[in-house]
C-alpha cells in the first residue's frame, strides 16, 4: 500500500536537509558574485531555487510539513516585493493544490473508516482526486441514502499515517527552524510551528471537525451568500459532505480576479470569518484561499462564498470574540492611550511588572486598527508589507513596546487567525467594510 513517506529517519533528513540547501545556495551565490554576475540577479536565482526546494519537498511530504507551508503562503503578502515575487507561484501551488495518493489506498481507508458495506452507500467513487492537501484528499462520490434518494457528496479521506507524519514533521520543523528563518527575514518561524504543534491533534479528529461544520452549515442554511455543505458521514479517517460545484478557490480570483470579483469576495469572506463565532461559538482558524470556493449564480450576478475545512477552529468559552477585544479596538480608535494600556493590563497583554509609556503603545498599535478608521478600506500587499517592516524595524521608538507585550493562550489561535484573515485579503487587495462589519459582528466594538 501506498502512503505518506513515513518513515522517520528518512523524513527528517529531508526536512533537515532545508537550512543547509538555503546555506549551499548562498556559497554558490557568492561565489557567482566573485565572478563577476550582478549580485541582485545573483539573489534572485538563490531566492528562485530556494523556493523551489522548499516547497516542493513541503509539498511532496504532506503531513506537517505541507500544513506548515500553507501557513506560510498565507503571509506571502507580507514580504518584501524582492523576496515574495519567487516564492509567489511556488506558494499559490501549495495552497491548492498536492500530489495524490493511489485510489486503492483510498478503498482501502473507506473500508476501514466506513465499514466493509461502504459501497452500498457511496455508489460511485471518482478515482481521481479533486483537491489534496496536507492530511487527506477530496474525492467526488455519489451517496444513496435511505429513502433511496442519491446526492452528490465530497469525501475527504486521511492519509494513511497522516498523524505520525504530522507530529513528526512538527517536532523535527521546529529543531530547524532558526535555521529557515533566513528565507523568510523578519518572520518567526518556530512561533509558527510552535502553534500548529498546540492544536495538531484537532485536525487529525475528523469526528471534531464534523461537529464543528454541522454547526456552520446549520447556521448559515438560509444565507444568501455564505454556503457551508452539510455533513454526511463521517469515521474516525473519512469525512463525507455535501458537494459543492465551484470553478475554483479564491487562490484564483487572488491571481486572475477583477478589482470587482475581490472586492465582492474579500467583504463575503471577511463576514463569514466575524460572524461565525457569534453564529456557532467557534471560529474557523484556517483562512487559507483552497478553503474558500467560488460559486458562481447562473444569471451573472456576484457570487456566493463556500467555505471548507472546519479541522481548525478556536472553541471559545463565551461563544463570541471576547468582549474585550472589541473594546480595545474601539479605545484605539479614540486614541485614549491611558485606556488602551488599563485595558490590555486587565486582558493580560501587558505583564504588572513592565512599565510602559502610553503613547508608545498607541503609536505602535495604532496602524493595526487602521482598517477600522473609515467606512471602507483597501487591503493591499503594500499596506501588509509597511505593517510587517514596521514591527521588525528596530529603529522605530514603538518597537521596544513589542518587548512588553504579552499574548495571553486564549487569544493565540485569534491572533493567528486574524492575522491570516488580513493577510488574504491584502493577497486579494479587496476593499471592504470593515468597520461595519466589526461594529454589527464583534461585541464591545459598536458605540
Amino acid at each position: 500500500m501506498t502512503e505518506l513517506p513515513r518513515k522517520a529517519a528518512a523524513r527528517t533528513a529531508r526536512l533537515a536537509a532545508l537550512p543547509l540547501g538555503y546555506a549551499g545556495r548562498q556559497a554558490w551565490g557568492l561565489g557567482k558574485r566573485l565572478g563577476g554576475k550582478p549580485a541582485e540577479l545573483v539573489l534572485t536565482e538563490v531566492q528562485q531555487r530556494t523556493a523551489e526546494q522548499l516547497f516542493r519537498t513541503l509539498g511532496e511530504l504532506k503531513g506537517g510539513a505541507m500544513k506548515f507551508g500553507q501557513a506560510l503562503s498565507l503571509l506571502e503578502a507580507a514580504l518584501p516585493e524582492e523576496l515574495a515575487a519567487p516564492y509567489r507561484e511556488q506558494l499559490t501551488q501549495l495552497q491548492d493544490s498536492a500530489p495524490p495518493m493511489p485510489t486503492q489506498t483510498v478503498r482501502e481507508q473507506l473500508a476501514a473508516h466506513l465499514g466493509a458495506d461502504w459501497k452500498q452507500q457511496l455508489v460511485w467513487l471518482d478515482g481521481a482526486p479533486t483537491a489534496a492537501a496536507s492530511i487527506g484528499q477530496v474525492h467526488r462520490g455519489r451517496w444513496r441514502h435511505e429513502d433511496g434518494s442519491e446526492t452528490e457528496v465530497a469525501v475527504k479521506v486521511q492519509y494513511p499515517g497522516a498523524g505520525d507524519a504530522l507530529l513528526g514533521d512538527l517536532r523535527q520543523l521546529a529543531r530547524v527552524a532558526r535555521g529557515m528563518a533566513p528565507v523568510f527575514p523578519g518572520m518567526d518561524v518556530k512561533a509558527l510551528v510552535a502553534e500548529m504543534q498546540e492544536r495538531a491533534a484537532d485536525e487529525l479528529d475528523y469526528h471534531l471537525e464534523a461537529e464543528a461544520q454541522a454547526a456552520y452549515a446549520a447556521a448559515f442554511e438560509d444565507d444568501p451568500d455564505i454556503v457551508v455543505p452539510h455533513v454526511v458521514a463521517v469515521g474516525d479517517q473519512v469525512l463525507v459532505t455535501d458537494w459543492l460545484e465551484s470553478p475554483h478557490s479564491l487562490a484564483h480570483v487572488i491571481r486572475e480576479g477583477t478589482q470587482a470579483e475581490r472586492d465582492h469576495y474579500g467583504e463575503l469572506f471577511a463576514r463569514f470569518l466575524f460572524a461565525g463565532p457569534e453564529l456557532t461559538g467557534m471560529l474557523h482558524a484556517d483562512p487559507h484561499p483552497g478553503n474558500f470556493r467560488v460559486l458562481p449564480h447562473p444569471d451573472g450576478s456576484p457570487g456566493r462564498l463556500g467555505v471548507l475545512d472546519f479541522g481548525s477552529v478556536a472553541r471559545m468559552p463565551q461563544r463570541h470574540f471576547p468582549e474585550a477585544m472589541g473594546r480595545l479596538i474601539r479605545i484605539a480608535l479614540d486614541s485614549d492611550s491611558d485606556s488602551l494600556v488599563d485595558g490590555l493590563r486587565a486582558e493580560g497583554f501587558i505583564k504588572e511588572r513592565f512599565s510602559v509609556e502610553p503613547q508608545m503603545v498607541l503609536d505602535f498599535l495604532g496602524p493595526f486598527v487602521e482598517p477600522a478608521r473609515t467606512p471602507t478600506f483597501r487591503f493591499t500587499r503594500d499596506w501588509m508589507r509597511q505593517q510587517f517592516e514596521r514591527i521588525h524595524d528596530p529603529s522605530d521608538p514603538s518597537i521596544t513596546v513589542a518587548t512588553r507585550l504579552n499574548l495571553p493562550t486564549s487569544y493565540l489561535l485569534i491572533y493567528r487567525t486574524w492575522l491570516g484573515g488580513v493577510a488574504l485579503l491584502s493577497q486579494l487587495e479587496a476593499e471592504a467594510p470593515f468597520r461595519a462589519i466589526l461594529e454589527e459582528h464583534l461585541p464591545g466594538f459598536a458605540v
